[in-house]
């Protein structure tokens, strides 16, 4: 067990440090949903009106409506960001040192995948509290049991990203695919407009929102920050990390899976 425990730490520590000297990363990840919620936000409030839905009890303002959506927009950024850096890890040789480690495959990924989750958790935290700074606030209580919310959300989405990375032979190619996942993935769920507002576009979209992961981790998100519990989001949830963990695996099985055909 202190095997495990000595790549646990080591696999988080090099994440967190790798963090900590990419400052534009942090930058990066707090201007993107910042410019939604104070720009962008200001010209929907009054294109957007909002009923009210559960979890909350009175009308709202529309930045306090789309709050978990940029969280869940932090987390997915996050996600696919580690997983181009498995991508360079990879050209650079340092990930087959790491995946040549006397440790099941299966555990040295995780363990890079909750580095990377933590990392985004901590981006999640900065941002609610410059939000909390603008008069957007949530139940106290809810910042705290937002975290398992946070987890559960960002190891999903990261191992989403994982299995792209498993995907993509070249570090060029990544910017396509990025795009090609993650703004269908943002634009086609409950992160700006409830589902009721899609609906009355066209009742496909609606579908589509509704069979989207991001969607049920937004909503994930959203009740845990009013200290609400949502079976359904958290039940679809893992059932979307499952997925995409069993596919991750298989793309970095070098028996079967992509990393070996793509030599």
């Amino acid at each position: 067990m202190s095997g495990y425990w000595t790549a646990l730490r080591a696999i988080v520590l090099r994440e967190a440090l790798r963090f900590v000297h990419q400052r534009e990363r942090f930058l990066a990840a707090l201007v993107r949903p910042l410019v939604w919620l104070l720009v962008f936000a200001a010209g929907f409030r009054a294109a957007l009106g909002l009923s009210i839905i559960p979890p909350y009890q009175t009308y709202i303002t529309y930045e306090t409506y789309i709050v978990p959506g940029l969280c869940g927009m932090i987390l997915l950024f996050n996600g696919m960001q580690s997983s181009l850096s498995l991508v360079y890890d990879r050209e650079t040789g340092s990930m087959r040192l790491l995946l040549t480690a006397p440790l099941p495959r299966s555990w040295l990924l995780f363990c890079k995948l909750l580095g990377a989750t933590l990392v985004g958790i901590l981006q999640v935290y900065a941002f609610l509290a410059i939000s909390w700074a603008f008069d957007i606030t949530m139940p106290p209580a809810g910042y705290l049991a937002v975290l398992p919310a946070l987890l559960i959300a960002g190891l999903m989405l990261g191992a989403l990203g994982l299995a792209l990375s498993s995907l993509i032979k070249q570090l060029e190619n990544f910017a396509g695919v990025m795009n090609f996942v993650i703004f269908p993935m943002f634009f086609l769920s409950t992160a700006l407009y409830p589902l009721w507002k899609m609906a009355e576009s066209s009742t496909l979209l609606r579908d589509i929102c509704a069979a989207n992961p991001f969607t049920h981790a937004v909503e994930l998100i959203r009740f845990a920050l009013y200290v609400e519990a949502n079976l359904p989001a958290l039940g679809w949830t893992g059932l979307a990390f499952a997925a995409f963990w069993g596919l991750a695996l298989w793309g970095y099985d070098p028996a079967r899976g992509l990393v070996r055909r793509k030599g």
